[in-house]
């Protein structure tokens, strides 16, 4: 390999493609899913996982909240959802609708301006054990 010869970085290039579980910050697996592996891939991710905690352990990590959502059009959301996506809808002086942002700014293309909304997650999810 040569200096000028771009480094590799597989991952990344693999998430670029990627659709499930991943958006430009974050990767998602549903633990119901990772428990439900093959034996020899729980334990190689046991292990990436803790290699991965080892190394970067002294971050200060944010708890994280993972909702399973969906892309909808601004139009089509009721009250309920545009609150939850950060958006208000108002009838203004002429009577038309004008869809406003968190930052009270106007959104010039609602009909075009997709948000994430929560949806029932279509992932099962395995019950906890009782112990007895």
């Amino acid at each position: 390999m040569y200096a000028s010869d771009p480094i590799p970085r597989p991952l990344r290039d693999h998430l670029e493609l990627a659709k499930l579980g991943v958006d430009e910050s974050y990767v998602v697996l549903p633990r119901s899913l990772a428990e439900s592996m093959p034996l020899p891939w729980q334990q190689q991710m046991a292990y990436l996982i803790d290699e991965l905690h080892r190394t970067y352990g002294d971050l200060p990590w944010p708890l994280y909240r993972v909702l399973p959502s969906r892309a909808e059009r601004l139009v089509d959301l009721d009250e309920s959802q545009l609150a939850e996506a950060g958006y208000l809808l108002e009838i203004d002086g002429s009577g038309e609708l004008v869809y406003r942002d968190r930052n009270d700014s106007v959104v010039a293309d609602p009909q075009s301006t997709e948000v994430l909304v929560s949806c029932l997650d279509p992932i099962f999810h395995q019950p906890p054990a009782i112990s007895p």
